[in-house]
């Protein structure tokens, strides 16, 4: 009982390039996951074992702008100092920008009431060269209103079952979407999706989903019935994860 008086909860918000990264999630026989990394480098500064919870799973080349994390330690090193020995130990394509105590029940991913995510798409046969490991680059021509009009049926409530990739999911795959909104400034598109949750790759299947009405293989009304089907094989193909950011985690 003493031990739990005496446990501290922080929380903090990590940035991340995934490129080199096998993940978020630290995995026996993976060496390189971003939660090792992250566990590592606290548990030196700490000088105790730490374990963290992040609010999610990123996929091995996805990024994050803020993913949130918690854990629990004894150490009573002010967070202005975990903050900043964080900066020396972290490497570069890793960053820490806040880090604060919090009340000792909160918990990072069983707390979460939305997260944003962004896909970025380079639609232009042109190279991309200095963006390139952040975007899909796609050459082909899209219907942009004929995208908005498919993404529109997306939101809210359903059934994603169609849009993840974990065939022995066996929770249920019911999420709400609140908004899915596609912005294009040159061949530079963004689809940027809020929700109560994700499925595992759901949102890398619904932009796959969405560029392919966009090319003209599938019809917005057919969005109704790839939920419906409750089965991967009727949603579109997966976008590579190089283009995926975690933008915001929120919180009550």
């Amino acid at each position: 009982l003493l031990n739990e008086v005496t446990m501290r909860n922080i929380k903090l918000i990590v940035t991340y390039d995934g490129s080199r990264y096998q993940g978020w999630q630290r995995l026996p026989g993976v060496a390189h996951t971003l939660q090792g990394k992250l566990e590592g480098a606290l548990s030196r500064i700490l000088n105790e074992p730490v374990e963290v919870t992040g609010s999610g799973r990123t996929d091995a080349g996805a990024h994050a702008m803020g993913q949130c994390v918690s854990f629990h330690c004894q150490s009573l090193l002010p967070c202005s100092e975990i903050l900043s020995q964080l900066w020396m130990h972290l490497p570069e394509d890793m960053g820490v920008l806040s880090c604060e105590e919090v009340p000792p029940r909160f918990h990072a991913r069983l707390n979460a009431t939305a997260k944003t995510y962004e896909y970025r798409v380079w639609n232009s046969p042109a190279p991309c060269v200095f963006q390139r490991k952040y975007c899909y680059r796609l050459p082909v021509p899209l219907e942009l209103d004929q995208m908005r009009e498919a993404a529109a049926l997306l939101v809210g409530q359903h059934d994603f079952r169609s849009f993840c990739s974990n065939k022995k999911m066996k929770k249920s795959t019911v999420r709400t979407i609140y908004s899915l909104e596609l912005t294009a400034s040159g061949p530079d598109l963004r689809f940027v999706v809020r929700g109560d949750g994700f499925l595992y790759n759901m949102v890398r299947i619904l932009v796959g989903t969405l560029l392919e009405v966009g090319m003209g293989r599938r019809k917005p009304e057919e969005i109704p019935g790839i939920l419906e089907a409750r089965n991967r094989e009727a949603a579109g193909y997966t976008v590579p994860a190089h283009g995926l950011f975690l933008m915001e985690v929120e919180y009550p």
